[in-house]
């Protein structure tokens, strides 16, 4: 524990500072320059075992370049993620920045799961392990598993949830990184960039849980694990003898738009879906694809869906904001950034008021 034993004092945390440097995406000598202060100085002060202890107006000084809470900065180390354990499916267009940042806000997310679990019992994981389980294989498999059968599934985010998944959001300011998931000893989390349309945000959910079912604890790295988590993805929406039923004697893209609504997916991942069981010939899904590019539905398609949101946070917030636990007051129990925190919980980097807004009335969940 990071403590003076002598004052029992908590000391400056240089993990601590690392963290809050990559979420702002600032680099050593960026953050020298917005404080006034050498870079040699700031690199000292992020290594493991500092020489120096920074002075109260330097950590006001972090506090305000950074925008975090002066108290952040002390304390025991975080929670880390080993950045091998984390996918990112576009690494040549993904800068290391936003990679980092990224995998900051999953240590952020481990503080506020805990936070949650600490207080409430929450569904426990159900995830059976399934390496070297094929992708289609694996995909029937989970579905049987969890009792879905062969119908569409309503809410993957809820689905998640209740088998245990820890889900939360990124508003980062780019679309490079889709999503990503890690297993924390025996807990799984999957982080959903809010930047997607609702379709393609529901394609990414499955992907990370085919890496979460299928690449457990492995090295997330490499083209093949990313084809597979996208086959897993592709057979868990649609399951193959529904996609197969359907008979199309002259294919056409206003069709594939009116049946993409039975699993709430893109009209391109039904056409690459139908294309791969084939229910397509190349010629149909290469016309298909064009047709589909040049009204650019790439981008945003006729019919699309709402983004999924998380039932377990509205609950939890609900229960917690009856106790007089609003966001700014968690935001200051876990001194964590409120921006941050909106972030996670709702996908946006701010959030008005004391309070939070939920769709629905949640049913109250059982305290520990």
């Amino acid at each position: 524990m990071n403590t003076n034993n002598k004052e029992n004092k908590q000391l400056f945390n240089p993990s601590r500072l690392k963290l809050a440097r990559i979420r702002r995406k600032l680099t050593l000598k960026e953050l020298a320059e917005a404080m006034g202060l050498s870079s040699r100085i700031v690199i000292e002060y992020e290594k493991e075992y500092c020489l120096y202890e920074p002075t109260t107006a330097t950590v006001a000084a972090y506090s305000e370049a950074l925008r975090y809470p002066e108290s952040f900065f002390f304390g025991d180390d975080l929670e880390t993620i080993d950045p091998s354990t984390v996918s990112f499916r576009s690494l040549r267009r993904t800068k290391a920045a936003d990679q980092h940042a990224a995998i900051g806000a999953g240590g952020l997310g481990v503080i506020v799961a805990s936070y949650f679990d600490a207080r409430f019992n929450l569904p426990l994981p159900a995830l059976p392990d399934m390496r070297d389980t094929a992708p289609e294989s694996a995909a029937e498999a989970l579905r049987e598993e969890w009792h879905l059968g062969k119908k569409s599934i309503p809410n993957m985010v809820h689905l998640l949830e209740k088998n245990g998944i820890k889900v939360f959001f990124l508003s980062e300011n780019t679309v490079d990184i889709d999503a990503f998931s890690f297993w924390k000893g025996n807990t799984p989390y999957i982080f959903l960039n809010t930047k997607k349309t609702g379709e393609r945000s529901r394609f990414d959910a499955a992907h990370e849980l085919g890496h979460l079912v299928m690449h457990r604890h492995g090295v997330l790295k490499g083209a093949d694990i990313e084809k597979e988590a996208d086959a897993f993805a592709s057979a868990f929406l649609m399951p193959k003898e529904n996609v197969l039923a359907v008979k199309m004697a002259v294919p056409t893209l206003e069709k594939i738009i009116q049946l993409k609504a039975n699993w709430k997916v893109s009209a391109f991942a039904l056409i690459v879906r139908m294309r791969n069981l084939g229910g397509l010939s190349e010629w149909q899904y290469n016309s298909l694809l064009r047709d589909a590019s040049a009204k650019g539905y790439r981008y945003g398609e006729p019919g699309g869906i709402e983004r999924e949101k998380s039932l377990i946070i509205d609950k939890v917030l609900s229960m917690l904001q009856s106790e007089g636990v609003t966001l700014p007051v968690m935001s200051k129990k876990l001194n964590i950034p409120l921006d941050e925190l909106s972030s996670l919980l709702f996908g946006v980097a701010t959030i008005s008021g004391g309070g939070h807004s939920s769709p629905t009335r949640p049913a109250p969940l059982k305290l520990v």
